[in-house]
This record gives C-alpha cells, sequence and structure tokens, in this order.
C-alpha cells in the first residue's frame, strides 16, 4: 500500500517497504527508513498440530501495512507485513523508539490523544494496546469483534473506541470498558473500510465503505445524519455498468479546522471535496469534484489546509490543490512541491515501481448468490437424468424382447 501524512511540517509517505519524511519548508536532511534492514524476529519452532490462524508466515514479507501519526505530530508508528510494530518520534529528530512484535497482521493504528497509548487493530478482529510511555513493553488485548477489523479511530475526548468490520458494523465502546458497548453506527451494505472524526467536530464520525457510500454520524447515539452514493456522482450514474461496478471508498480525510472533507475511492480518477456545515440542513454537502490524470493512491490535508494527492506516477507523484475563491486549484509552482517531489523521485525511481498497484479490497467483497435457484436447478438436473434413465432403460428392455421373440418362434411345433 502507499499512503501519506504530516507530522507538523514534515510530509511522510510509505510506499512497499520504505517510509520517508521530508520537511516541506527548509531543505533538512530527509529521514528514510526501510523495514527489510530492520530487526528480525527469531524464528520460533511451530508444532505441526497447532493452528493459529495465520496460515501465511511462509509467505510474508517487510511491506507496509499500515500507519498512524499522533495529534501533535511528534509521534509515528507503523506495522508491516512481518509483524513489526514500529514507533518513531520526531523529536529532537527522526529516530525509531522501539521495534516491537504483533500476534496477527494488523490493518488499522491510531493514537491516543493524550499520546500515552498506541491501539492496534488486526486481521482476525482484535484491539490490542501498547505503552508509548514504556515502549518495550508488550501490548494488551483491548477488545474484540467476530470479523476482521478494518478501522479505528478513537473519539477526541479519549473516552470511546471506534472500530469498523468486514461484517458493516461500526461499534462504538468505552476506551476504559470496552466491554461497555455505547452504540452500533448500522447503514452500511458493505465492508466499512475507513473512519474519520472530523476535527472541531468531535461528537461526528464520517465512515468510507465497499458499498461506494459516505455516511455521517453522531456515533454516540449511532444515529445516521447524512449519507452520499459516491455511485450516482459518477458520469453515467444511470447506466448498468456504473450500477455493477463495485466502488470502495479507500480514505476520508479532514482539514485541520474541519471545513473540507475530501474522499477517495479505489481506482476512481477523482477526489470528492465535501463541506461540513453544522447549521445547515445539509451538513455534508458535495463541493467539488477533481479529475485527475494518475490513478490516485492516497490524499491527506497539510497544517495550512491544502490537500496533498499521491500520484501512481513517477513523473507527477504529487499534486496539491488550495482553495482560493470557494474553487479548489492545483498549485504546480510552488516550492513546497518541488522539494518533496524531487526527492521522492530520488528515493523511489530506482527501487519501486509506481505501476504495481492492485485492488485492496476485491477479497473483501461478500459473494451473494440465490440459494432458491440453485436448489431449483439441481431439481430440474435430477428429473432430467431420471427420465433419461427410465427412458434408457425402457429401450434395453425393448431391444431384449426382440432379440428373445424370434428363438421363440423357431422352437414353437408346426401344425
Amino acid at each position: 500500500m502507499a499512503c501519506l501524512g504530516f507530522c507538523g511540517e514534515w510530509f511522510l509517505t510509505a510506499w512497499s517497504t520504505k517510509l520517508i519524511a521530508i520537511h516541506t519548508k527548509e531543505p533538512r536532511e530527509p529521514f528514510v527508513f526501510c523495514c527489510s534492514h530492520a530487526e528480525k524476529r527469531a524464528k520460533i519452532p511451530k508444532d505441526v498440530n497447532s493452528s493459529d490462524g495465520d496460515t501465511a508466515e511462509d509467505t510474508e514479507s517487510d511491506r507496509i501495512l499500515a500507519f498512524a501519526i499522533s495529534s501533535s505530530g511528534n509521534l509515528m508508528a507503523l506495522t508491516d507485513d512481518t509483524k513489526r510494530l514500529i514507533l518513531f518520534q520526531r523529536e529532537p529528530s527522526w529516530h525509531c523508539v522501539s521495534i516491537r512484535w504483533v500476534s496477527r497482521r494488523c490493518t488499522s493504528l491510531v493514537f491516543s490523544q493524550a499520546e500515552d497509548e498506541l491501539l492496534v487493530a488486526d486481521k482476525s478482529g482484535d484491539v490490542y494496546s501498547f505503552s508509548v510511555v514504556e515502549p518495550e513493553k508488550d501490548g494488551e488485548l483491548k477488545m474484540g469483534h467476530l470479523s476482521m477489523l478494518l478501522a479505528v479511530t478513537i473519539s477526541a475526548d479519549d473516552q470511546y473506541i471506534i472500530t469498523a468490520d468486514r461484517d458493516e458494523k461500526i461499534r462504538v465502546s468505552h476506551h476504559r470498558s470496552p466491554y461497555n458497548i455505547q452504540s452500533y453506527c448500522l447503514g452500511h451494505h458493505q465492508f466499512v473500510s475507513t473512519l474519520e472524526i472530523p476535527s472541531g467536530h468531535p461528537h461526528w464520525l464520517l465512515s468510507g465503505s465497499g458499498d461506494g457510500t459516505v455516511k455521517l454520524w453522531e456515533f454516540e447515539s449511532g444515529r445516521n445524519l447524512q449519507s452520499w452514493d459516491l455511485r450516482q456522482l459518477e458520469d453515467n450514474p444511470s447506466s448498468d455498468t456504473a450500477k455493477e461496478k463495485n466502488i470502495a471508498v479507500f480514505r476520508v480525510s479532514s482539514s485541520p479546522d474541519g471545513r473540507d472533507v475530501a474522499v477517495l475511492c479505489e481506482g476512481v480518477m477523482k477526489v470528492y471535496i465535501f463541506t461540513l456545515d453544522q447549521t445547515s440542513h445539509e451538513k455534508l454537502g458535495l463541493h467539488s469534484k477533481l479529475q485527475l490524470f494518475h490513478r490516485p493512491l492516497d490524499i491527506g490535508f497539510d497544517m495550512e489546509g491544502r490537500l496533498w494527492v499521491l500520484l501512481n506516477s513517477g513523473d507527477v507523484p504529487l499534486q496539491i490543490y488550495s482553495l482560493r475563491q470557494n474553487s479548489w486549484e492545483c498549485d504546480t509552482e510552488i516550492d513546497d512541491l518541488r522539494r518533496v517531489t524531487d526527492i521522492l523521485r530520488t528515493y523511489w525511481s530506482t527501487t519501486d515501481n509506481f505501476t504495481s498497484v492492485t485492488n485492496h479490497f476485491e477479497h473483501l467483497y461478500k459473494v451473494s448468490f440465490d440459494n432458491m435457484s440453485v436448489y431449483l436447478q439441481k431439481k430440474q438436473q435430477r428429473i432430467v437424468e431420471h427420465q433419461l434413465k427410465r427412458t434408457k432403460a425402457q429401450k434395453t428392455k425393448c431391444h431384449k424382447r426382440s432379440k428373445k421373440n424370434p428363438d421363440e418362434d423357431l422352437t414353437q411345433p408346426s401344425t
């Protein structure tokens, strides 16, 4: 996967096995961390009779699966396919604080607002809590789902843990007692892929799903405030192809002032910009659609409210959009963009392939089928087969009788 984020004035991106941090304002030396060169875990002999539910041990790599940045921008954590959990600190200079190990491959990370805890959601449906104050301490099981977790976030007051799973559910649990469930946010028809609590709206939650919708919730009560079906925003929303096409929301990102929301879908060459307005009847309103010329990989707002788009292109890996006179315009001639782009080309061009992008969510869609149709089809097949057997048996009987009758005629005495 490829993703981006901001730690203050530092632009961060993770691609394949590399993490790169680039200062956007000053010509500082970039920080580069490669998971392939990180500490390896000692191999533990496996019991052939045991089954731990993780069958891909032999195919694991050092590919980065997820990362998270603390609210202050001083801490950053990532997890990779080798089940490392790596904690970084920005001040006084970028450095690795600790490398710990998780039980299962992770899908999402989030720091608490107090920045003393790191929550890790994994593919088996569990959430583990790792201490930031004690960076060498092992994680503790916090809570669990019966389905694979795809996203986790935490409320602005650290009171609630919000988790989303493959079975269309969003669960709001109390942080200190996760067995105490505050509410469920129900309404998606496919897996919930991303969660976002917008800045300045601590009681609201934005969610994106494999059903192609973005929903706005009042998460403490589980009430759905508004929903947008992004398939209806396509150029030909009424066509059969548009209706059958799976559109999964990959990222929902809000600006620092909480006014603007950017939405990115898997495989769609657009970024949808919405506006949040607490006083309006339409609290989540569509503002604009940004057409892109390369496949987008991730999006994120910087501290100035500008939208950065990471693209699947070696020539144009980044674009920046700024809001001017109520219109989002692409900035092409700014120092920040040139500085970051030049460094990205240096570190990515020799070892990474920009075109090696696959659909992250295709395997998460549930296959629907009609049991009655299958039953009736098999029943009709059995009837046809039975009729064929009866017909064949009757033909065989008649053939035997025809062979037997001539012999009987020859043995009858003449009168």
